[in-house]
């Protein structure tokens, strides 16, 4: 499975939201699995949107064929966009789902890992914060992904923001030292997205 990670800075936000509805095509595309996405609950007018397709060969399909009439209602809305391709590597908690449904807010996580370090944080990844995460109230599902350049994902759906708040809170400190991931990561930056249910296809 591929993600898709698409963040940018609105200008336009009654435009953007009505832009973002025109998605509602998508699910006729072969190969598309599900998208959503949101607002960032602490930068003002950053939008996040997350897509997943069955595999490469089918989105770059759609990007040759239906993407530019789909997003031609957008154009103007926004700045600043940055899109970023990962690769599914497994699961967080089993059996993952692109659905936003249920979800209140997703975590995203964007790791810049050490090249010599890349085993050790995909080991601990799925050793200890995967058990962690999954094992913590209000943690729905989620996906850890790889992109070139020893680039990784950990997107996380939640039920609630005050769940993930707590897990933030009471665990990831001590889940740090442990997985030793100031060792492993060379940046991370990440945010918390509250998920729009209009924008969900």
């Amino acid at each position: 499975m591929l993600v898709k990670w698409i963040r940018c800075t609105v200008v336009d936000r009654p435009g953007f939201e009505r832009g973002q509805r025109k998605w509602a095509g998508l699910p006729g595309e072969p190969g598309f699995r599900g998208q959503g996405g949101g607002w960032s609950r602490g930068r003002p007018n950053v939008a996040h949107v997350f897509s997943f397709w069955e595999s490469r060969a089918f989105y770059d399909s759609f990007m040759a064929r239906s993407h530019d009439r789909l997003a031609a209602s957008q154009s103007g809305t926004y700045r600043d966009m940055q899109v970023r391709l990962f690769e599914h590597r497994f699961d967080v908690k089993v059996g993952f789902e692109p659905r936003f449904s249920d979800a209140d807010v997703v975590r995203v996580a964007h790791c810049r890992v050490r090249p010599d370090r890349v085993d050790h944080f995909t080991l601990v990844q799925e050793k200890v914060w995967n058990p962690a995460m999954a094992g913590s109230p209000g943690m729905l599902r989620g996906v850890f992904g790889e992109a070139p350049g020893n680039e990784f994902l950990v997107l996380s759906m939640w039920d609630s923001a005050a769940e993930h708040g707590k897990y933030r809170v009471e665990r990831i400190e001590r889940l740090g030292l442990r997985a030793q991931t100031e060792a492993d990561v060379a940046a991370i930056a990440g945010d918390v997205v509250r998920v729009e249910s209009a924008w969900t296809v």
